[in-house]
C-alpha cells in the first residue's frame, strides 16, 4: 500500500506514542470545552489556551507522526536523521501542556511553553529540510512540504513573539502579529500540508488512476500568493487590503474542492467505509466553512466567524486526521508485526484490524456533536454548545479506545 521498505520506515516505537497522546489530547481539548464561555471573545485566554491544545497537542503532533512516516513516500528518500523525532515529541507534547497551562492558569508559563514548541518545531523543520535536500522531486506534495515548513518557520516565530511578550508583560501592540500567526498556521501549514498528502493519500486509498491535476496546481498557486499578500500588507498595517486578499484563499479552496471531486468521480474503489465515511463529513465540514465564511466575509459578525472555523478546525482537520489515522495506523501496526509472518502464517487482512463497533460509534457522536456543537455557536447558544461537545467527548473515547486497540494488536490476536 504504502511505498516504502524497512530502511525507509522509521521504527514504529518512535511512531507509537504521536498517535497515542494525540489522540489522549483530542479528548482532554473537548473535555476542556465544558469550562469555557464559548460566547467569549477571540481574545479571551481560555480560548485562545483552547485553540493551541487543539492545534499543537492534537493537530500538530498527529501531523509531525504522519510526516515522520510519510515523507519517504513523498520524496522518495530516507530521513536524515529520523532520531530527531525522539526530540521532536517530548518537547511538543510537554510544551503544549504548558503553553495551554499558562493561558489557562499561570501567564508566567508562556514563555517558557512556547520556548519548548519552538525548540520542537526548530527541530522538526531542521530535520525535513535536510530530508527535503536529499531529494531532486518536484511533485505538488514536495512543494507543499517545502512551502508549508517555510510558512510554519514564520508562524512559530511570531508565536514565540507573542509568548514572550505575553509571559514577560511587555508593552508592545501585538493585536496585528496575532492574525498572521492564525492564517499561517492554519491555512499556511495544516491546509497547505494536507492539500499535498492528500494527492498522495486520497488517490491511493481511493484507487483514482489518471486523473488530471491542474485544479489542485492552480489551488496551491493561489492559496501560497493569497497568504504571502495576507502577512505582507497586515505587517504594513494595511488592513482593508489584507483582508481582500482572503478572497485569494477562499478562491483557492474551491478549486482543490474541484480536484477532489474529480479524483472521487474516477475512483476504482467504491467501498464506502469508515475511512469515505469521515471524508465525507471533512468536507462537508470544509463547505461549511466556506459558506460561513463568506456570510462573515460580508456581516462581520463574530458569532458566525466562530462557527465557520469551528467547521474548519473541528470539522475539516479532526475529520480528514482521524479517518486516516483509522488507515495509517492499522497499516503500522501490520507491517510492524504482521509483515515478516507472511507465507508463514495467518495474517489479518488491514480492514480486520479495526475495532469496527467502536470506529462506527466514534464517526456518528463526532458527526453529530459537530452539527449541534456548531449551531450552538452560530446562534450564540452556550447550552446547544455544551450538548453538541458532549457528544464529541463520546465519540473522543471510542476514537482512543480504537487507536490503544489497534496499537496493542499481535500476532498473538490471530496466529
Amino acid at each position: 500500500m504504502f511505498n516504502i521498505s524497512k530502511d525507509f520506515a522509521p521504527p514504529f516505537k518512535l511512531i507509537e506514542p504521536f498517535f497515542k497522546y494525540g489522540t489522549i489530547l483530542y479528548l482532554i481539548s473537548f473535555c476542556a470545552l465544558f469550562f469555557i464561555d464559548s460566547n467569549a471573545s477571540f481574545a479571551d485566554f481560555k480560548i485562545v489556551g483552547w485553540a493551541h491544545l487543539f492545534l499543537l497537542g492534537f493537530v500538530m503532533i498527529i501531523i509531525f507522526g504522519a510526516m515522520a512516516q510519510l515523507v519517504p513516500v513523498a520524496l522518495e528518500v530516507g530521513h536524515f536523521a529520523v532520531d530527531l523525532y525522539y526530540i521532536i515529541f517530548p518537547t511538543l507534547f510537554i510544551g503544549a501542556i504548558l503553553l495551554v497551562g499558562g493561558f489557562w492558569f499561570a501567564p508566567g508559563l508562556i514563555p517558557y511553553g512556547g520556548l519548548l514548541v519552538f525548540i520542537s518545531m526548530v527541530t522538526f523543520l531542521f530535520e525535513t529540510f535536510a530530508t527535503l535536500k536529499k531529494t531532486n522531486t518536484n511533485t505538488l506534495t514536495v512543494k507543499s512540504v517545502k512551502y508549508g515548513n517555510i510558512f510554519l518557520t514564520a508562524a512559530i516565530v511570531i508565536g514565540l513573539i507573542m509568548a514572550l511578550v505575553i509571559g514577560e508583560g511587555f508593552a508592545i501592540n501585538i493585536s496585528n502579529l496575532l492574525p498572521i500567526h492564525a492564517v499561517l498556521v492554519l491555512f499556511g501549514y495544516v491546509l497547505i500540508t494536507i492539500i499535498g498528502l492528500s494527492m498522495i493519500l486520497l488517490p491511493m486509498f481511493g484507487l483514482s488512476h489518471g486523473y488530471k491535476d491542474d485544479d489542485v496546481n492552480l489551488s496551491f498557486k493561489i492559496l501560497t500568493y493569497s497568504i504571502l499578500a495576507f502577512v505582507a500588507l497586515k505587517l504594513l498595517f494595511l488592513d482593508t487590503l489584507a483582508y481582500i486578499a482572503l478572497i485569494g484563499i477562499f478562491v483557492s479552496i474551491i478549486f482543490y474542492l474541484k480536484q477532489i471531486v474529480t479524483l472521487y468521480k474516477i475512483r476504482a474503489r467504491k467501498v464506502n467505509d469508515i475511512w469515505y465515511m469521515h471524508l465525507y463529513s471533512a468536507y462537508g465540514a470544509f463547505v461549511a466553512f466556506l459558506i460561513l465564511g463568506a456570510i462573515w466575509y460580508i456581516s462581520g459578525s463574530e458569532a458566525i466567524l466562530k462557527s465557520a472555523l469551528w467547521f474548519l478546525i473541528v470539522g475539516f482537520f479532526g475529520f480528514m486526521i482521524n479517518g486516516h489515522l483509522l488507515k495509517i495506523i492499522p497499516f503500522l501496526v501490520w507491517f510492524e508485526r504482521f509483515s515478516p509472518l507472511v507465507g508463514k502464517k495467518k495474517v489479518p487482512m488491514l480492514h480486520e484490524m479495526l475495532p469496527n463497533r467502536d470506529t462506527y460509534f466514534e464517526y456518528y457522536f463526532a458527526t453529530a456533536g459537530l452539527v449541534v456543537a456548531g449551531i450552538g455557536l452560530l446562534f450564540s447558544s452556550d447550552t446547544i454548545f455544551k450538548g453538541g461537545v458532549t457528544l464529541l467527548c463520546f465519540s473522543a473515547i471510542f476514537m482512543l479506545k480504537s487507536v490503544i486497540y489497534i496499537l496493542n494488536l499481535s500476532e498473538e490476536d490471530y496466529v
